[in-house]
């Protein structure tokens, strides 16, 4: 069974499509065979992958509304070598429709099991709010990752998307766990970025992932190019990151499989 993490956070700005887009990459580059889910309408992480999101004809739109199977909407990242499931404007019109659709919560996890076995990990980039796009994420994965600034907003954000999880695991998905809570935008010389690291310490303990991802210009850079970090500036601190963290979610992973 392959690792299904959605990459969520119901604050936006806090690197998480950066996380899902560079963490394929990462996993990619480790011999990992790996699926890319973009489930925001701004089809960000689809351009960051290198699948211009203009030119698709099929996206995750058409598989949530079942107008085609899901192996006819996966695209492919060639630079970074894994698939995409990719996600333009269009998927707002899911949103919408799925309002009214039997079974709406379960859409994705439906199409994914033909075709999971295929993959060693898949990645599920979330929108930043809670909607029927959310929803069908976190039902569909069996893990999540917290992507989140060390300030004082995001921590008072994580307590919503905590009763989110709580919510979705009681009534939807008994298998949704929390895999990693990931420090990103991470700057050492500040008293609040350090005071909130602690706090999520305190509070997470080992769910807390050694990996902190540094502000990072070149990180920044890289979806303007249609490249993850490590195809841009393998040597950048960025790239370093997120590979750092590839290899700490696989020895996770091994751990918890013995």
């Amino acid at each position: 069974m392959p690792q299904i993490i959605a990459i969520a956070n119901q604050k936006g700005g806090v690197g998480k499509t950066t996380t899902c887009v560079n963490l394929a990459a990462s996993l990619a580059a480790m011999k990992r065979r790996v699926l890319l889910i973009d489930l925001d309408p701004q089809g960000n992480a689809t351009m960051g992958s290198g699948v211009n999101k203009h030119e698709i004809d099929l996206t995750v739109c058409d598989v949530l509304l079942n107008r085609v199977e899901i192996t006819k909407a996966i695209a492919r990242s060639e630079v970074a070598r894994f698939d995409v499931l990719p996600a333009n404007s269009d998927l707002t019109e899911a949103d919408v429709k799925l309002m009214g659709e039997i079974g709406r919560d379960s859409r994705l996890r439906k199409s994914l099991q033909k075709i999971q076995d295929q993959y060693d990990y898949i990645l599920i980039d979330c929108p930043p709010t809670l909607t029927m796009l959310t929803v069908n994420g976190l039902v569909a994965a069996n893990g999540i990752i917290i992507a989140m600034q060390c300030e004082y907003f995001a921590l008072e954000g994580l307590s919503d998307l905590l009763e989110t999880i709580d919510g979705v695991k009681e009534h939807l998905n008994p298998t949704l766990d929390i895999v990693g809570i990931l420090r990103t935008m991470f700057d050492p010389r500040t008293s609040l970025t350090n005071d909130v690291s602690n706090q999520l310490h305190e509070f997470f303990g080992p769910k807390v992932f050694r990996t902190v991802v540094p502000r990072n210009v070149r990180l920044a850079e890289a979806p303007s190019h249609g490249l993850p970090a490590m195809h841009y500036d393998k040597q950048s601190a960025g790239a370093k990151a997120y590979l750092a963290l590839a290899a700490e979610l696989v020895r996770r992973q091994s751990t918890a499989n013995r």
